[in-house]
């Protein structure tokens, strides 16, 4: 099956660029796209000066353009934005398929000083839950945020999903880099599952402080390693997924196999 990443920046309310890339992806046969994080609205430090009514609207307008636009060219588009539910504000990624719209609220919320979303956003702290998943063809996704990749328990909960590909969008910035790729690559090798990250690119500035969000893309195989990746500037990534290759890499590494005979022993 194939499947895209979409590097972009913050896009505002123009769909211009959205629709010509979609077009080339539906011209590619991809079935699947993914956009990064802060893409359909602003970053986060620039949402905290703006309205809720400013943001309700951006959002509509935003989930509007892309119900349309996946329905009439057939693509499934996973992309995160900022939902307002009684004046407060929630993090969540959309599902928008050619037939319904499905929302995943993100679980785990950075809450660092200099970045604090859990205390900006209404996202209720409670028991962990499952994320997301769906299938498109022979192949099940599931969906989680960046941040949530740093976590066990979330892997816990998608251990009997059987899983084949991990959809990521996130807005890495400062000297992540290196850090990520191996995050990434470990997870993917460990889970014996695909993960397709997508990240954006741009630039907030903060005084005389510049956050720059990097993009590298990438698709990391069910072995651990990358196979294809972009670079810091706007691009399409295409990318094929194939089911039998998670089921080869399971069964070559055997890691699902040595849990399910201990389990029997409890």
């Amino acid at each position: 099956m194939k499947a895209a990443v979409l590097q972009l920046s913050s896009q505002g309310l123009s769909s211009t660029k959205l629709l010509n890339y979609i077009r080339i992806a539906n011209k590619k046969g991809v079935k699947l796209l993914l956009l990064g994080e802060y893409i359909l609205n602003p970053f986060f430090k620039e949402l905290t000066s703006m309205s809720i009514g400013m943001i309700k609207d951006q959002s509509s307008q935003q989930i509007k353009i892309l119900k349309d636009l996946s329905s009439t060219y057939e693509i499934t588009i996973i992309a995160p934005i900022v939902l307002v539910k009684k004046k407060k504000l929630y993090k969540a990624i959309a599902k928008f398929a050619p037939n319904s719209t499905s929302y995943y609220q993100q679980q785990i919320l950075i809450n660092y000083t200099h970045w604090n979303e859990e205390k900006f956003f209404a996202n209720e702290i409670e028991k962990l839950k499952a994320p997301l998943t769906f299938k498109i063809d022979d192949l099940k996704f599931a969906v989680i945020n960046g941040f949530e990749l740093h976590f066990d328990e979330i892997f816990k909960k998608l251990k009997n999903k059987n899983v084949d590909c991990i959809l990521m969008p996130s807005v890495s910035t400062f000297d992540s880099y290196e850090r990520w790729k191996a995050l990434i690559t470990t997870r993917a090798f460990t889970n014996n599952s695909y993960i397709l990250r997508a990240n954006r690119i741009g630039e907030y500035q903060d005084g005389d402080f510049s956050w720059k969000f990097y993009g590298d893309s990438v698709l990391a195989s069910p072995n651990g390693e990358i196979l294809s990746h972009l670079g810091n500037k706007e691009e399409l990534m295409i990318v094929d997924l194939f089911h039998k290759e998670v089921v080869s890499a399971r069964r070559a590494w055997g890691f699902r196999d040595a849990i399910k005979k201990r389990e029997k022993l409890i």
